[in-house]
């Protein structure tokens, strides 16, 4: 049965179980051109980008109104959030071979949209280092952009099944990365970089954004029942609504007990909502 702290779900697979698999396998099952960065592939989608956005900020200044102001902001933010999805591949290094055009064009792309680059580089390592693990990682901090709060808490929050996490031996990188869920955002994934492809990016952040469909194709035969397909989404992301509020009401805390855990429902704060 696949079991966790306080119930248990109708199905002979647990998800906390060891993989039969190792990393190597996975890795191995990944096309060699997965593995090759294109720089001038990757400053084409920063022109993309940039050019999108210059165009909404001359919208917005010639249809300059209470009408248009509302449209601009979402769009402007999505456009946003794909910017930082460049910056955050050039502090994984998949932006380019060069180091020095990572940091170069991670630091210009991140402090355009107010993002301290090295110091969120730096802490973002950590988050992979340590994924799965409810001791050390750092998988979601709230800051002050919408967009990146939204996703970055899905992919380690709010599935149908509960997700389980580690601490002490139990927790490997393989295992702690397999925690990660992959998120359909409809029209959006092309827009933000398929950042939606969620498992093999933090299994193996190396791989540039436009090879992670194909890679994650690659290794959905190893991975089995420990991947865990993502619901199609309509051309817009609205049926994400659901799971994050699913996971507020639900994710509440973690036990201090035990090393395979799974976050559980503090039952007073449900009857607290429920009242107000």
């Amino acid at each position: 049965m696949e079991k966790f702290n306080g119930g248990h779900y109708n199905t002979d697979f647990d998800p906390s179980a060891p993989p039969p698999f190792k990393i190597a396998e996975i890795r191995a099952a990944i096309p060699k051109h997965c593995w090759v960065k294109n720089t001038w592939r990757s400053l084409s989608y920063v022109l993309r980008d940039v050019l999108v956005v210059s165009a909404l900020i001359v919208a917005a200044m010639k249809f300059d109104s209470w009408f248009f102001w509302p449209i601009y902001w979402p769009l402007q933010g999505t456009m946003f959030w794909a910017i930082f999805v460049l910056g955050h591949d050039c502090g994984h290094g998949s932006f380019s071979d060069s180091s020095m055009v990572n940091s170069l064009v991670g630091h210009i792309l991140h402090s355009s949209i107010l993002v301290p680059y090295h110091g969120w580089r730096i802490s973002h390592k950590t988050h992979h280092q340590n994924h799965g693990n409810v001791e050390k990682d750092e998988s979601w901090v709230p800051i002050f952009v919408m967009w990146l709060d939204f996703v970055t808490y899905l992919h380690h929050h709010g599935y149908t099944h509960k997700l389980p996490w580690y601490r002490g031996q139990e927790w490997s990188y393989l295992r702690g990365g397999l925690t990660t869920v992959d998120r359909d955002y409809g029209w959006i994934n092309n827009i933000h970089h398929d950042i939606g492809t969620h498992v093999v990016h933090h299994l193996f952040p190396q791989i540039p954004h436009y090879h992670l469909v194909e890679a994650t194709k690659a290794a959905k035969p190893i991975f089995g029942k420990y991947y865990r397909e993502p619901e199609k989404s309509s051309p817009l992301p609205f049926h994400l609504i659901k799971y994050l509020i699913q996971s507020m009401k639900q994710d509440h805390f973690v036990s201090d007990i035990g090393d395979v855990i799974f976050y559980q429902t503090d039952p007073q704060l449900n009857k607290k909502n429920h009242h107000e």
